[in-house]
């Protein structure tokens, strides 16, 4: 942070010189609205460009209420060029006098063909800020052909991807991933493994929700990331084909279509990933106090492969103006290899070897996802806006897992052979009726939901006999657990917007029914609970190009099939995890206050608070035999204030920078078995892109980022540094395009290491990641459009439930 002090001090210092030359100038403001039903268009492009040479002078996005004011200097003639997707563009004459021009209202008409070719430039900004998100154009960022969706997210303000491509919001890993406003199969089990396969060139935009209003569930202690994929789909088809190979991770094969034919309208990809089997070392070391010191370590080698395939698909049909059906269809199948060979010497007192063993492992696991949605949307003849929508959702996803170890060159140790299987998953079933009423200046949302719910997890462990040679089924280690997790919630929210200002309140109550049965030990579990979740943002529109925002929010963490399932995980005898079916939500409280200014790119400044009791967190506690079992518990008070910094500012018309970044103070303490744990610290990440475009269709990329170790309630976790170079070429008139990255070029692995510490012992875990990797490709675009599409503009979005994995 200290070196990047002055690069912030030199830009708002440049920022700071421009703005003291007061030339002289004139301004133009007026308001654009539908020509048809006179309702004003927010976030329309508005630029204002040189008569003579076309050129973009200045270039701003309309207010809610539709109206925009630009500032020039006066003296010369220009024109207003008007453009907002599915509405001709328009043109205006503006003659610059000494005063200032009020065009009163543009009337933009709907339009049933491609956009007009209007020249307007510097009018894809890459962050919008609304009262209760922000929102990353990535299809404005020009490395969306090069890069993953994974890699992508490292540019979004307030999110960041640690060495284990775990993503975080605000330093946190309790959020809810979303696929165009609803819970996805693509998301189900490994969010990072999907993005990591799936090209950036699938996204819209990137939507960042820290106030969620209240037509969203209560899950997610940081809020909610919602990645609209595109769907830019008209009269006619387009598209793209995507291939590319990567030396670590393997070869990617991804196909996007959209089409519209008629009343009938598809949107829809499918891709492939094979990786590559790859073998790296590891170590574990762990010195035990407790009752006689002792010690133990571990080196040797993990090894993972898998092969993924993806497929969303989202389909329409226009019954006629007012009616509208829609439905929707996503699956993710992965099935991957695992391998270990490690050795384990554990040391007494006087540092001599007690006991020592061999193992070899190997396993298999596989993850699927499905879900199909329906939704009916209903207008009204007096207000087209005005909408009823009927959703239904059904969503079937699982893992399994397979471990088979055996040890040999054994020393004063003796552990038979074992096999494991895990069955797991969730299925459930959403119903949800919806009702948004826009008026003029006040929107009002109101609708109910109702969410059933199964988690389940079947397991078994068989050890091998040493007498008969023959795998013995280890009854303690049987179970069929079942979890029943019903949710019925109501919600109504408001929006008022004014000339200069946004509000936007809401309430949201759910009433959640738990029923658990585990078999093996003939346990059951009955309880329920309800929860009052209120919401709150505003927004300050300080002139046409910068607000001022401020929300609060609570929210809840519901512990996941990861966190309740207690499978336990043998694969290193030593180092043991199991799920905790005992589990209870907490909720938090969220305040925050952001800055955003777009007046040449953009600068978005926010700082953030929040508090919570009796979170779940990841607790390690000593056993028998110097055995540590890591688990869940609701132990932790959590306390985190932070600040994040996104710039992105074209430094000429060929060359621009991105800068994300965020640190945190964070807090946290709590009681498990007894023992009371703290810890505190700061906590952050910064991440530095910068691209620059030539005339004859190459354009280059650097990325540079630096995630810190992240606070844990019993030690801290890896840094992470990164370092990425590409060079892209346009050809065939840009439908082809050919593109080179080499990743973290100058070292072949890194390092991530952890750190775990509590009275009774201290552990220290390091694993080698291959780091050094390139990646080329091709990308082909084909197909014509000429109008837009429609869809129900609201469904379900089941964002309930706790994220898993992770830091803090």
């Amino acid at each position: 942070m200290k070196k990047l002090l002055p690069v912030l001090l030199l830009i708002c210092s440049a920022l700071g010189a421009r703005g003291q030359q007061k030339p002289h100038t004139f301004t133009v403001k007026g308001m654009v609205v539908d020509s048809g039903t006179q309702s004003p268009l927010g976030y329309a492009t508005v630029a204002l460009q040189d008569a003579v040479t076309k050129a973009s002078v200045k270039a701003t996005l309309s207010k809610n209420d539709g109206s925009f004011v630009l500032t020039a200097p006066a003296g010369k003639n220009y024109q207003l060029a008007v453009a907002f997707v599915g509405y001709n563009s328009k043109v205006l004459p503006v003659a610059a006098a000494d005063s200032t021009v009020d065009l009163a209202k543009i009337m933009l008409s709907a339009s049933s063909k491609q956009l007009a070719t209007v020249s307007v430039t510097a009018v894809k900004p890459l962050i919008r800020q609304e009262v209760d998100r922000l929102s990353y154009n990535v299809q404005a960022d020009p490395e969306n052909q090069v890069i993953t969706a994974l890699d992508m997210m490292r540019k979004v303000p307030m999110l960041s991807v640690d060495g284990s491509d775990n993503i975080k919001l605000r330093g946190s890993s309790s959020y809810k991933i979303l696929i165009n406003g609803k819970e996805s199969a693509l998301m189900a089990n490994s969010p990072s493994d999907v993005l990591k396969a799936m090209p950036a060139s699938n996204i819209e935009r990137i939507e960042v929700i820290t106030t969620p209003p209240a037509k969203y569930d209560a899950e997610g202690l940081a809020g909610i990331i919602n990645i609209v994929t595109k769907k830019n789909t008209a009269q006619g088809y387009n598209g793209f084909a995507k291939t590319n190979y990567n030396s670590v991770y393997g070869y990617q094969v991804n196909l996007r279509v959209t089409e519209k034919q008629g009343k009938f309208g598809y949107s829809g990809f499918v891709g492939n990933n094979e990786s590559n089997y790859v073998v790296a070392g590891f170590e574990n070391l762990s010195s035990y106090y407790r009752p006689v010191p002792s010690s133990i370590m571990q080196t040797g080698t993990n090894a993972n492969g898998n092969h993924r395939t993806y497929a969303g698909n989202d389909l329409s049909y226009e019954l006629d103006s007012l009616n509208l059906i829609s439905g929707t269809f996503n699956y993710t199948v992965t099935n991957g290899k695992l391998g270990n060979d490690q050795y384990t010497t554990m040391l007494d007192a006087n540092n001599n070897v007690s006991q020592a063993y061999h193992t070899v492992g190997n396993g298999t696991s596989a993850n699927h996802g499905t879900d199909i949605g329906l939704d009916y949307q209903l207008g009204f003849k007096h207000n087209k806006n005005e909408l009823l929508t009927a959703s239904y959702r059904y969503n079937n996803s699982g893992s399994s897992q397979f471990n088979n170890s055996v040890n040999d060159q054994t020393i004063n140790y003796s552990l038979p052979g074992y096999r494991q299987y895990n069955d797991a998953g969730t299925k459930e079933q959403t119903a949800q009726l919806d009702y948004v009423d826009p008026l003029k200046t006040l929107t009002i949302e109101a609708g109910a939901k109702m969410i059933l719910r199964n988690y389940f997890s079947d397991f078994n462990t068989d050890t091998l006999s040493t007498s008969s040679g023959q795998y013995i089924n280890e009854a303690d280690q049987t179970n069929n657990f079942t979890y029943h997790q019903d949710v019925y919630s109501l919600y109504n929210s408001y929006q008022v917007s004014l000339t200069d200002w946004v509000f936007k309140g809401g309430l949201r109550v759910e009433r959640t029914a738990i029923n658990a049965d585990f078999s093996s030990v003939g346990t059951t579990l009955n309880k329920g609970y309800n929860n009052p979740v209120p919401s709150f943002s505003a927004e300050r529109s300080l002139n046409s190009t910068s607000s001022l925002n401020f929300g609060f929010t609570q929210r809840i963490q519901r512990p996941g099939i990861t966190q309740l399932n207690p499978f336990v995980n043998q694969s290193n005898p030593q180092y043991i995890t199991v799920g905790n079916p005992s589990l209870t939500p907490a909720i938090t409280n969220n305040f925050e206050l952001s800055y955003g200014n777009f007046a040449k790119g953009s600068v978005n400044i926010s700082t953030h608070y929040s508090f919570s009791n009796n979170t779940i967190q990841n607790v390690t506690t000593l056993g028998a035999n110097d055995v540590t079992t890591t688990t869940f518990a609701n132990v932790g008070e959590d306390k985190n204030l932070g600040a994040d910094v996104n710039i992105n500012y074209p430094l000429s018309k060929k060359w621009g920078i991105n800068l994300n970044t965020e640190l945190l103070q964070v807090w946290l303490k709590g009681t498990y078995n007894g023992s009371f744990y703290t810890n505190s610290g700061q906590q952050g990440h910064i991440f530095i892109s910068s691209n620059y475009r030539t005339d004859n269709g190459f354009r280059f990329n650097l990325d540079v980022g630096f995630d810190s170790r992240y606070v844990l309630l019993q030690g801290r976790d890896n840094y992470f540094f990164n370092n990425s170079y590409s060079v892209v070429k346009e050809l065939f008139n840009k439908e082809l395009l050919v593109y080179m990255a080499a990743n973290n070029p100058f070292d072949k692995f890194n390092t991530l290491d952890f750190f775990t510490k509590s009275a009774d012992f201290q552990t220290y875990n390091a694993n080698q990641n291959y780091y050094r990797n390139v990646n080329f490709g091709f990308l082909y675009r084909f197909g014509k459009l000429n109008g837009n599409i429609k869809k129900t503009q609201r469904g379900i979005q089941n964002d309930d439930t706790a994220t898993s994995g992770g830091k803090n």
